[in-house]
């Protein structure tokens, strides 16, 4: 497994990071084992939740006699039950997930950050799965519990290649339509395949109650445009070349990246998608580490 995170280029200082932090779901999830994660099926496991009037036939072992002690009146303790939910990832794993920018490529980059959440997770005793996808999906694992589960899918992210173009619709619909509960979902991708089909499948994921998050990674080359001088540049995914000028491109560049990023961010955000914009430029320690705190303030406690 360590050998596995090394491929990846994981650094033990990303794993220290978020060693402390839990993967909790932002929405109420269903399953059967006691986690971490919220219930919406109330019993009589560890975390109380509320009183309520004594039934014929409740247990009597639940009766708070305290209570009635006080109020001459029967009640029974109710208890939250805790359990597991099942992590799937999603990367997408087309040609223009393949750029590289001071040395880092995002795929690798994203294989990274997915391995480390697949890594908390499974501490947790949480199932995890993986999707990965192109134009088609190319690689598909089954969400499963276990450190053997945990070094199948962190082997499959070091095997992922960047290649053809995207159907980002396609390959959640292949993910969501695999699910039978609940789950966490977190897709990872550089959002080129942006349109309505791709906001379609994370819409219909949320509206099937899954928790979705949406990691829109970008490269400082992209963002910031430090190019000079006559440039041929070529489509990643298609193969089509232009010759420009990078001086007369650099304002209508940011702009339009500007816009493209502020579309798929409000997209997402009134879709119920957990959004986050990553740079490669940041080290996977602080990335990991923000997104885990930050997705922890915007959790919600149940989903109807």
């Amino acid at each position: 497994m360590n050998q596995g995170l090394a491929r990846l280029d994981v650094p033990p200082a990303a794993l220290l990071a978020i060693r402390d932090l839990a993967l909790v779901a932002r929405v109420t999830v269903e399953g059967t084992l006691l986690g971490l994660h919220r219930s919406p099926f109330h019993g009589y496991s560890a975390e109380f939740s509320e009183y309520r009037v004594y039934r014929p036939g409740d247990d009597l072992r639940y009766v708070d006699w305290k209570l009635f002690a006080r109020t001459d009146r029967l009640f029974t303790k109710r208890f939250r039950e805790t359990t597991d939910v099942a992590l799937h990832l999603v990367v997408d794993c087309s040609g223009s997930m393949g750029f590289a920018s001071d040395g880092v490529v995002k795929l690798r980059y994203a294989a990274g950050f997915a391995a480390a959440l697949a890594w908390l997770a499974a501490g947790q005793g949480d199932a995890v799965g993986l999707v990965g996808y192109a134009d088609r999906v190319t690689t598909a694992v089954p969400a499963r519990r276990g450190r053997h589960q945990l070094a199948r899918v962190v082997r499959m992210l070091s095997e992922l290649e960047a290649h053809g173009s995207t159907d980002g619709a396609g390959g959640l619909r292949r993910a969501v339509d695999s699910l039978r509960r609940r789950s966490a979902i977190v897709v990872l991708t550089d959002a080129y395949d942006a349109g309505e089909a791709w906001y379609r499948e994370l819409r219909r994921a949320v509206q099937a109650g899954h928790d979705v998050a949406a990691i829109h990674l970008v490269s400082p080359d992209e963002t910031e445009w430090r190019f000079r001088g006559r440039l041929r540049v070529e489509d990643l995914e298609t193969g089509v070349r232009l010759d420009l000028d990078a001086s007369d491109e650099a304002a209508s560049y940011r702009q339009r990246l500007a816009t493209f990023t502020g579309e798929v961010r409000a997209a997402l955000t009134r879709a119920g998608v957990h959004y986050q914009r990553v740079s490669t430029a940041t080290p996977l320690s602080r990335a990991l580490r923000h997104w885990l705190v930050e997705r922890g303030r915007s959790r919600a406690t149940t989903v109807r």
